[in-house]
């Protein structure tokens, strides 16, 4: 099968939907299947290599206008591409618009990941709106990440009948609860994901205010808010308390899931869509806090079984659930081992690839 990938960016590019592209791509690209994956890149030129079996084509950007790459040539370079069916990754509107104007010899498949949330792209996405609703209905299939965010989308209800559930899921050969009992250390949270607007670092900075001065917390990542959140920490007078890693090297994420007690992700929007680093705590037995924005977070963790979820900006609910757990070894152990065999169970990467190679061929089948 000849599968055509379509978002904005690509690896060395971290982030939830860059990861999971890139881990579908490489899955397909192993069972045998010819995988392109076509994004953009900063220059003007356009670049073309071969990543662990997927041919990447990054076309060249003319201007980035709302964390959106326009390019020119995007819709001419999709046409070019031999493929059976074409992957969407919304959102990214030049995809979308170029899939409709050069690729209707194709069926395509969309991964919808999550609406916009932020002011200036809700104002642009009045404007694009009917055009993402004839992307979604001409779409042959519509895959969501939770069934939550399939009845809490606006976009999304009105396909529901195409949509097929597909969770991110991550190996749980890789991500593996900590061997034997910790050393004895601090309470230690963590913190894993880029530093954008919608992670409520903030808020969780704010919370560490009511919790135990020996409590130590660790944010992995980086990104636009960093220097701001680093600020702000300062201003909190945590500075022996936090500790801002930076971005962590993919091999090493492993080790640092085990070398915490608590996993939390305080997302304050519905542009965190599920929280695949909590998929990934969870294979390693941590428990997780986590908020109810409207999307998979709450669908990730089981309240009161895996972890806590509690409402979003609200920094004294966030450190009420982190207290229990900072305070109940045997608790944090229980929603561990909860978390392990949920994510087992429902979130196996093998899983994941069978059920969108299920879809293609779904597809192609007619």
């Amino acid at each position: 099968m000849r599968i055509l990938q379509v978002y904005k960016d690509y690896y060395p590019v971290v982030g939830g939907i860059e990861n999971n592209m890139r881990d579908l791509a490489e899955a397909f690209a192993r069972r045998g299947h010819t995988v392109t994956a076509l994004v953009t890149h900063p220059g003007r030129a356009a670049v073309e290599e071969n990543l662990n079996g997927v041919r990447v084509v990054k076309v060249g950007r003319l201007a980035t206008v709302a964390s959106t790459p326009l390019s020119l040539s995007f819709p001419r370079v999709l046409r070019s591409i031999p493929a059976d069916v074409t992957h969407l990754h919304l959102p990214y509107p030049v995809g979308e618009v170029s899939q409709l104007l050069a690729g209707r010899s194709r069926p395509y498949v969309v991964t919808y990941h999550a609406d916009v949330t932020r002011p200036v792209q809700l104002a642009i996405m009045r404007l694009y709106a009917p055009v993402l609703h004839l992307v979604l209905r001409r779409a042959a299939r519509v895959i969501a990440t939770s069934p939550n965010y399939v009845e809490t989308s606006p976009h999304l209800r009105p396909v529901r009948d195409r949509v097929s559930i597909v969770t991110s899921s991550v190996d749980a050969r890789r991500f593996t609860p900590r061997p034997g009992a910790a050393p004895p250390h601090p309470p230690t949270l963590l913190f894993v994901g880029l530093m954008r607007h919608y992670k409520g670092v903030d808020v969780l900075l704010r919370a560490m205010m009511h919790l135990p001065m020996e409590t130590r917390l660790l944010l992995a990542g980086d990104g636009p808010m960093r220097a701001e959140w680093e600020a702000l920490r300062d201003a909190l007078g945590l500075r022996n308390r936090v500790t801002f890693l930076g971005r962590v090297p993919d091999e090493d994420l492993p080790a640092l899931y085990q070398s915490a007690d608590i996993f939390v992700l305080p997302a304050t929007s519905r542009a965190e869509a599920l929280g695949l680093v909590m998929v990934e705590a969870m294979m390693a037995a941590l428990p997780c806090v986590t908020t109810e924005v409207g999307s998979g977070t709450s669908y990730v963790v089981e309240h009161n079984t895996t972890g806590f979820v509690v409402p979003p900006r609200a920094p004294e609910a966030l450190a009420g659930a982190l207290n229990r757990l900072v305070a109940d070894p045997t608790l944090q152990a229980q929603m561990g081992t909860a978390g392990r065999e949920r994510a087992v169970r429902l979130f196996r990467f093998e899983d994941m690839v069978a059920r969108v190679e299920a879809v293609y061929r779904e597809v192609l089948s007619g």
